[in-house]
């Protein structure tokens, strides 16, 4: 079988490097996402193995879902049980990461002015929500959007565009998987959700049974935040769908 291989460039080294490191962490710390063979790493650019794969659909979700429950704990086990929430964390390899709420923070800030939100009180809502979910236990994002995962025709998951990890709690990156295959391919039934959370849960907990405490009302929260936050990609890059009204909570809850 003949390999082929792509090149993604970069603006400055400094992107190469952290993208590099990014990619080894990874395969060192959360070893159940496979990740494509990096084989060059230039000033400006990085080389890998091209993975032929479809991307992620909705039937994928429950699959997708246990594959990241397994690869957070993993990686919380191994190198990020240490880690806060809420600064920017340095590993002992030099591997720097972006903290849970700054970069989250300013985001939401510029949907205000993008018009995304529709007043200083709801951008106000937002950051409380936003402080509300900083607790738990650290996992990290990437971003699992569905053209980030390529499925091959044997079923082998990879994970690609790994180039820029930020600190996140435990089921924040599945909260924007959900998130952006209803953008992409419409709206998810409430069970396959509860069932997605349930398989992220489970092959959590098997690395430390604290790790399998995400609820759903909890997730909602996250998905809440992704609505404002994935707001000015909607009708782009594939996203097709717009966001269906927040699920309802049952009387009496918070």
């Amino acid at each position: 079988m003949t390999i082929s291989y792509f090149t993604k460039h970069y603006e400055a080294p400094q992107q190469v490097a952290a993208a590099a490191r990014h990619h080894a962490w990874i395969a060192e710390h959360a070893r159940p996402l496979r990740q494509p063979a990096l084989t060059v790493v230039g000033p400006t650019s990085l080389t890998y193995e091209r993975i032929e794969g479809r991307p992620a659909q909705r039937e994928d979700l429950q699959q997708l879902a246990t594959l990241l429950g397994d690869a957070h704990g993993a990686a919380w086990v191994s190198d990020l049980r240490p880690a806060p929430l809420n600064t920017p964390h340095r590993f002992q390899d030099g591997t720097a990461f972006g903290d849970y709420l700054g970069p989250r923070e300013t985001a939401l800030r510029r949907r205000l002015e993008q018009g995304y939100l529709p007043d200083k009180a709801a951008l106000h809502a937002m950051l409380r929500l936003l402080e509300k979910t900083a607790e738990g236990p650290t996992a990290f994002y990437k971003d699992s959007n569905p053209r980030n995962f390529l499925i091959t025709e044997t079923g082998t998951v990879f994970t690609v565009d790994t180039d820029d990890l930020t600190l996140a709690p435990m089921a924040y990156d599945l909260a924007k998987l959900i998130a952006t295959l209803l953008l992409t391919y419409g709206p998810l039934p409430d069970q396959a959700i509860d069932s997605a959370l349930a398989a992220y849960n489970q092959a959590a907990g098997r690395h430390d049974t604290r790790l399998a405490a995400t609820e759903r009302d909890r997730l909602d929260d996250f998905l809440a935040l992704h609505a404002v936050l994935t707001a000015p990609y909607v009708g782009r890059n594939g996203y097709r769908y717009g966001w269906p009204p927040r699920r309802p909570r049952p009387r009496g809850s918070a």
